[in-house]
């Protein structure tokens, strides 16, 4: 921000010069150009247009064709917002396609329904005291709007958004289109690839009889786990997405095996055994950053911390640690589970084990990590639980 102070003291914002401007733009668009995550994309541009109107508050929001609803994204590690895609002073911009000011939110007649259910009511729930709302539809290359940005209080002498505002803020997101294009069919074949990802996970499952929500679970487990360990949220969510894979090595499993109700003999044990190697040679050639992980979690999460594991017998943290944290995740959602091999394990015996397999099957401080967010697993558990 630009500031300046008057004789009294209090601190006074200015717009910024056409050089600093330029500055802004450029230092945001070379950012955003070099960003893939459609996420992180419309964090840094609420950022830049943020700085360029000189706004409190400055919102990138999408369309999301599929689902008619307006979506944004409004700080890492929140929920995303979203909208009806004709609420709402955005829901009417991208409607219309045309910009809207409004230089006090409680005179406003205009639009007074929609304040009044809005940004009004949201004032007297949180004391926060919106005056000036402008908002922007921005197009892709064929002239489609495709988003709009919002901004909430001006904070220079003037308190309104103006002409050169939207002049602005147009050009910026001018700036930015391409990059919010490219976002965009990567976040979509992103969700393609967990959609295939999480339907194959359940077919490897389907096969030994292990069905209802295993996969899922394992998933959400394998999440929580990972963040507890202090791994980064995106690399989280790349394990949540990866980790359903784990037994796709079973499609090769004869059923004879798969499916047998006793205890397996030491050649149809070695045959099992060999569906992490199946899995992981499935997966391996993908040049995809998630499946990928999954060729990791396929081959790894039957590897024993102290070495006895299988296919390998890697030790410690020679074993990755996206099959360290499936491992834990997938043997606690198995002991808990029916199988056609065994009845349910009690939750007191689960910890049981758990505890006496810290350091000998699971990584010690990945135990502890699972103590510490038993209260979250089990919410999952008890979220996802399979029909009876």
């Amino acid at each position: 921000m630009h500031e300046r102070h008057d004789n009294a003291g209090p601190r006074l914002l200015r717009d910024p010069e056409p050089e600093e401007l330029l500055g802004i733009i450029l230092h945001y668009a070379v950012k955003i150009a070099n960003e893939r995550s459609l996420d992180n994309v419309l964090l840094l541009m609420a950022d830049m247009g943020k700085q360029i109107v000189v706004a409190d508050r400055c919102t990138v929001w999408l369309l999301d064709e599929q689902r008619g609803e307006l979506w944004s994204k409004v700080a890492h590690g929140v929920s995303e917002l979203r909208i009806p895609l004709g609420s709402g002073l955005v829901g009417h911009a991208f409607a219309t396609g045309e910009p809207i000011f409004i230089d006090d939110a409680y005179t406003d007649k205009r639009f007074r329904d929609v304040l009044e259910s809005g940004a009004l009511r949201t004032d007297r729930l949180t004391g926060y005291r919106t005056k000036a709302l402008m908002v922007i539809p921005f197009r892709n290359n064929e002239g489609e709007v495709i988003g709009c940005y919002q901004a909430v209080n001006k904070m220079t002498p003037s308190q309104t958004f103006s002409e050169r505002d939207l002049r602005n803020l147009s050009l910026a997101a001018s700036y930015s289109g391409k990059s919010i294009e490219t976002a965009l069919l990567t976040h979509e074949i992103e969700e393609t690839q967990r959609e295939i990802i999480f339907r194959m996970g359940e077919i490897g499952e389907s096969r030994s009889k292990e069905t209802g929500n295993h996969v899922k679970r394992v998933a959400e487990y394998s999440y929580i786990l990972a963040l507890g360990y202090g791994i980064a949220q995106g690399e989280a969510e790349i394990l949540k997405v990866a980790s359903p894979m784990h037994d796709i090595g079973k499609v090769a499993i004869p059923d004879s095996v798969l499916k047998k109700p006793g205890k397996l003999t030491d050649e149809e044990f070695e045959m099992m055994k060999r569906h992490t190697v199946i899995g992981y040679h499935l997966l391996k050639n993908s040049k995809r950053h998630i499946l990928k992980a999954a060729a990791v979690v396929a081959e790894q999460h039957h590897e024993k911390w102290n070495g006895e594991g299988y296919p390998h017998g890697r030790k410690g943290e020679d074993i990755h640690i996206y099959g360290r944290i499936t491992a834990v995740a997938d043997v606690f959602d198995a002991l808990g589970s029916d199988r056609v091999y065994k009845k349910a394990w009690e939750l007191d015996r689960i910890l049981r084990l758990f505890r006496e397999e810290r350091g000998r099957h699971f990584d010690p401080r990945l135990v502890d990590v699972f103590f510490d967010q038993l209260p979250a697993l089990l919410q999952i558990r008890e979220k996802y639980a399979d029909q009876k």
